[in-house]
């Protein structure tokens, strides 16, 4: 369930308008028309103000229109906006003041807050201009007229019209920069998830595939001279298609679960570090001999880094049989306190053929950049390729004292 917003944001913008303009509206009335008369008088709120039926109908008028423009400034909010300017010259003029009292402009302040806040900027725009329009009106008409004394009010309270305008927009600008940060980063867990999808395809299907290839060519060339081991390589073909084929089916079933529930659910592995032994007998029945040294004790690794790993294995076996031309290659899976090393290094070519994309490495390059750890490869001097990546381990995975004492 989820929190409920502040009591503040629970307030109706028009519910803010209606509370600024209706108090500096009815406080001069209570205040010099209502109280009993005291030694304080105003010459813009005298008692005698709202005696003729002319004033109090305007200033009724008034109150009706700043009531019915709050209550429509979030639905109708231009319209609502011009009804509470409105009401506020129409209360001026009920009063028979030569200038808006800034007190009273407080009110649609707040509504041009809102109005910037919500609105295209073109339509608040012309919605401060409006109300500095007003403003500007009645200073001429003073002016022309010669009723203006003291201090002109109309600058501070246009003022206060820019700051409303620029609060406004303020949090127009803050707010569609956040949904560009929301979009921005559901295009990135798109991208994320599509290259996720593509290293496990990638990474599911290669090498399958390459020992098919392997196993096919040597059916073709033994296929009259030998047909036992003709034989025997098809029987591989089959075993080796029927286990991609699976895989790429719990791979889909997957994706499908994840798309029935609306959100991405990581596949559980399954398949690990455990399964090197026979991507190694596998490899070496195609034809090139896969050398696996274990250092350090073994222990339980998270699934997520026991993935990782046999891919990287995976793909670096799979591109020496593709594209190092060598005819063995060693793997080395070293367990240490507080990371994972994987080295594999051929004798062969040192270099991709014309043929290779890059994907393999780029994909092994993710995978370890999304675990924290670092990744290289490419040619030796002395000849060969060696791919090295190490993968960090939690502090969970890592073995105790009493542990790493008796593990000599």
């Amino acid at each position: 369930m989820s929190a409920s917003p502040p009591l503040l944001k629970r307030i109706p913008p028009g519910l803010w308008a209606a509370l600024a303009w209706f108090t500096a509206a009815v406080e001069p009335i209570v205040q010099y028309v209502l109280m009993p008369p005291r030694h304080r008088y105003s010459l813009d709120y005298p008692r005698d103000g709202l005696d003729s039926f002319t004033a109090k109908a305007l200033l009724a008028c008034a109150f009706v229109m700043v009531l019915a423009g709050s209550a429509l400034l979030r639905r109708r909010t231009l319209p609502a906006y011009g009804l509470l300017v409105a009401g506020t010259v129409v209360s001026t003029l009920a009063w028979r003041q030569d200038e808006i009292p800034p007190l009273q402009f407080l009110g649609v302040d707040v509504a041009l807050c809102y109005v910037a806040a919500t609105r295209p900027r073109r339509d608040s725009l012309a919605a401060a201009a409006g109300a500095l329009g007003v403003l500007a009106g009645c200073f001429v008409l003073r002016e022309v007229t010669g009723y203006g004394s003291g201090t002109a009010p109309e600058p501070y309270v246009s003022l206060t019209v820019v700051i409303a305008w620029l609060i406004g927009n303020s949090v127009a600008q803050a707010r569609v920069h956040t949904e560009e940060l929301h979009a921005q980063a559901a295009a990135q867990a798109v991208t994320a998830e599509r290259l996720r999808i593509a290293r496990e395809m990638h990474d599911t299907v290669a090498h399958s595939i390459g020992i098919i290839a392997l196993q096919a060519g040597a059916a073709a060339r033994v296929m009259e001279t030998q047909p036992a081991r003709a034989r025997e390589a098809m029987l591989t073909v089959e075993r080796t298609g029927r286990e991609t084929l699976s895989g790429l089916r719990r791979m889909l079933g997957a994706l499908r679960e994840a798309d029935q529930d609306g959100r991405r659910t990581p596949p559980h592995p399954t398949t690990g570090l455990a399964d090197v032994a026979r991507l190694a007998a596998t490899t070496t029945a195609a034809g090139v001999r896969v050398e696996v040294h274990w250092e350090g004790r073994h222990r339980p690794l998270p699934p997520d880094i026991d993935l990782a790993a046999f891919r990287i294995v995976q793909e670096s076996v799979t591109n020496v049989v593709r594209h190092s031309g060598a005819g063995s290659c060693r793997v080395s899976i070293g367990h240490r306190e507080d990371a994972l090393v994987i080295e594999v290094r051929d004798h062969g070519r040192g270099g991709g053929t014309g043929t290779d994309t890059g994907y393999g490495l780029a994909g092994m390059r993710e995978r370890v950049a999304l675990l924290h750890g670092d990744f290289t490869a490419g040619p030796q001097p002395q000849g060969g390729f060696l791919v090295t990546a190490r993968l960090p381990l939690p502090e969970a995975a890592a073995p105790e004292p009493e542990a790493k004492a008796g593990a000599r």
